[in-house]
């Protein structure tokens, strides 16, 4: 049986980054380590730093004296200045994608636009971005699709940002519905480069192989939308965390499997799951 992996499979630079911060953190602590909610969408990795000392707290109000760690995801506005007003130490791993997302959404807010945020509402990421358009004179929408879009009201200028894991193609039909419904729009293409291309890669390759796994965390919006992508091309995809979920009956009297993983998936879960498909095979 052929085992294929997509080249662009886990972490993302962002993942990465704020991964090695929190390892990086852990080895020089001196201090209580806390995160302001898991540090990415990847149980099996959060459990690895628990065990290493960094307690997830879900509230600023749990937070102890320390330092804190911000998630790859980014905090709320508010969130960030309470830390700081408590004085804690901050450790800031919000991927720098999420940060121009929620730079572009307050820019938007100050210029009086009404904001269109393209995404799920209750992501921490979507809700960090909304956060940074409080205060602004324009009203804030969430829509996840076409048809969400479409419900919106007759509006006069409006902003437009999106959700860094969104797909393109979800972006480009929502921006199609809006230009009917403003005088006036602005689009900030906020999808990090590595959605698009993992997105590409898992299509393509859903397309070539009998059976397509999707290897990440099941709380991972990135992961969900990989295996979305994959399920509209391959009907037999599997989204799966690890290895251990693996039924081996999946592959009976398949010639082809293929593989990839969410961003926030690392790379030893990856191994696993080839080294598990590959036994399987035999």
């Amino acid at each position: 049986m052929k085992i294929v992996l997509a080249p662009h499979s886990g972490f993302c630079f962002g993942v990465k980054r704020a991964t090695n911060m929190a390892f990086d953190a852990v080895a020089e602590a001196d201090c209580t380590l806390c995160s302001l909610g898991p540090i990415i969408h990847s149980p099996q990795l959060v459990a690895r730093l628990e065990e290493k000392g960094v307690t997830v707290v879900d509230q600023v109000e749990g937070l102890v004296d320390g330092s804190v760690i911000l998630r790859s995801h980014g905090v709320r506005a508010e969130e960030l200045a309470a830390i700081r007003q408590r004085g804690l130490t901050v450790i800031d791993a919000t991927c720098p994608f999420v940060k121009k997302a929620q730079e572009h959404a307050a820019l938007l807010s100050r210029e009086g636009y009404d904001l269109l945020l393209v995404g799920e509402r209750e992501h921490p990421e979507v809700q960090g971005i909304l956060s940074y358009a409080a205060g602004g004179k324009g009203q804030v929408f969430v829509v996840a699709d076409r048809a969400a879009a479409a419900a919106l009201p007759l509006l006069g200028r409006l902003g437009v940002v999106a959700q860094t894991t969104q797909s393109p193609e979800n972006l480009r039909q929502i921006v199609e519905v809006c230009i009917d419904k403003c005088k006036e729009l602005r689009v900030f293409n906020t999808i990090c480069d590595a959605t698009a291309v993992r997105q590409d890669e898992a299509r393509r390759l859903a397309g070539e192989v009998e059976v397509m796994l999707v290897v990440g965390g099941y709380n991972s919006a990135n992961t969900r939308r990989l295996a979305q992508v994959c399920l509209e091309v391959q009907p037999r995809t599997h989204h799966i965390e690890t290895a251990a979920e693996i039924d081996p009956g999946w592959f009976v009297g398949i010639a082809s499997v293929g593989v990839t993983a969410g961003a926030s998936t690392p790379r030893w879960i990856i191994d696993e799951v080839m080294a598990a498909v590959a036994a399987a095979a035999k």
